[in-house]
């Protein structure tokens, strides 16, 4: 283990929403307030004073969501709503799935500047508030027949690009991953999830949230809503694929999901200062970006990148996550970092995604990189100390990678 430093970036507090299903528990959750409950939450924990906070770092892909979809500031706005002082300082930004794990490097840079000592890092995504959009009406001078409306969550993707899950795909058969490959991956995930949540492994993670019921008291979500206990390879293995792929379905891919996750970091010399426990030291946080169809092998490449920066190796780590944006992101990175060598493909399996990932967890877009982090922190502590990696990719193949460690 390397030395404290007064200079550390360190986690002090760290939770997040449920992640609910498409269309499921959380879909009327405002877009501003589903952000401001993690906030409040981390705040609370700590047992700091909102005006502590210098900075809020915010991931959003999605302001479509939001009631003011033009500029919302949406960050701003849930900070406000959270109770931090509207002279709190935010940024809003966009790097897709990578943007939570990104805010985080962000904050840490800024600390790393001198430029502030306490931070918020995190993000959130509603895709069950996303609505239909209508285009091309405003100069054309329309008066009177059918309007087509638009679905942006059809074929999610990029106009100008394949869509990713087709990307992915061709990817993945490059590789000579099969669909069984895919489909046993996404058994794993929900099978590994199902035992780390009846193990109360996700308790100091996942604030359980009220949801407000037509009659009587509200019901109280204590669990991710993407999980399915009852998956079975039989049944992943009788779905479709999508969108003409080989081998991209609905049940080796995460789902449409709603959520929100908050991380507040400090300076260790700050923690020191407050009284305040450590959770995690952020070790190294790198990004990278590769070719725009080439998606699955980016969190590779940025584990490699991560490690390199921290004068670490592999094994040094001892638990691991890249997230299942599809069941062949983490199969396919793995290769990247094995290499050739089956050994350290298999030793990598081992360590990765134990806890289950996003095709069990969810994967509500900019909210995914923090609870990454903090899932891997806790993680950490349960087994009592050590380093962590994790990954993910997201907005047209850009990847960050984050190590992390408790003492």
């Amino acid at each position: 283990m390397k030395m404290a430093n007064a200079n550390d970036v360190v986690i002090v507090s760290a939770a997040r929403t449920p992640f609910g299903r498409f269309g499921g528990s959380m879909r009327d959750i405002d877009y501003y307030e589903l952000g401001a409950i993690p906030m409040r939450e981390v705040i609370k924990r700590a047992g700091i004073k909102p005006d502590v906070v210098n900075e809020v770092f915010w991931g959003v892909g999605d302001t479509s969501a939001c009631r003011d979809p033009y500029t919302p500031v949406a960050g701003r706005q849930s900070l406000i709503r959270a109770g931090l002082p509207h002279e709190t300082v935010s940024i809003s930004f966009d790097m897709a799935c990578v943007s939570a794990m990104h805010a985080v490097k962000l904050a840490a840079m800024e600390m790393a500047a001198g430029e502030i000592e306490v931070a918020i890092a995190g993000g959130a995504t509603s895709f069950g508030q996303s609505p239909m959009v209508v285009r091309g009406l405003r100069f054309n001078g329309f008066r009177m027949g059918d309007v087509k409306m638009e679905d942006p969550l059809y074929a999610l993707g990029y106009k100008d690009f394949n869509p990713v899950s087709v990307d992915s795909d061709n990817v993945a058969h490059e590789y000579g991953f099969t669909r069984q490959d895919l489909d046993e991956w996404a058994y794993r995930s929900h099978q590994n999830y199902g035992k780390a949540w009846n193990a109360g492994k996700f308790k100091e993670e996942i604030m359980p949230l009220p949801i407000p019921q037509p009659k009587g008291e509200p019901r109280v979500l204590d669990i991710d809503e993407q999980y399915r206990a009852d998956t079975s390879l039989e049944r992943l293995a009788s779905l479709k694929a999508v969108y003409n792929t080989r081998m991209i379905t609905a049940g080796n891919a995460p789902g449409l999901n709603d959520g929100a996750t908050a991380i507040l970091l400090m300076t260790r010399a700050k923690a020191e200062e407050l009284g305040l426990e450590v959770l995690a030291t952020v070790v190294a946080s790198t990004s990278i970006a590769i070719n725009a169809s080439r998606m699955p092998e980016g969190p590779g490449y940025a584990m490699l990148k991560a490690l390199k920066k921290a004068n670490l190796k592999l094994e040094d780590m001892a638990v691991m996550e890249i997230n299942e944006a599809f069941a062949c992101v983490p199969l396919v990175s793995m290769k990247v970092i094995a290499g050739k060598d089956d050994k350290k493909y298999k030793a990598l399996v081992e360590k990765m995604n134990i806890n289950g990932s996003a095709i069990a967890i969810g994967h509500p877009n900019t909210a995914s990189g923090a609870r990454i982090v903090m899932n891997l922190m806790y993680q950490l502590r349960q087994r009592g100390g050590g380093y962590a990696l994790g990954s993910l990719c997201g907005g047209l193949a850009q990847a960050d990678a984050c190590i992390i460690k408790v003492e």
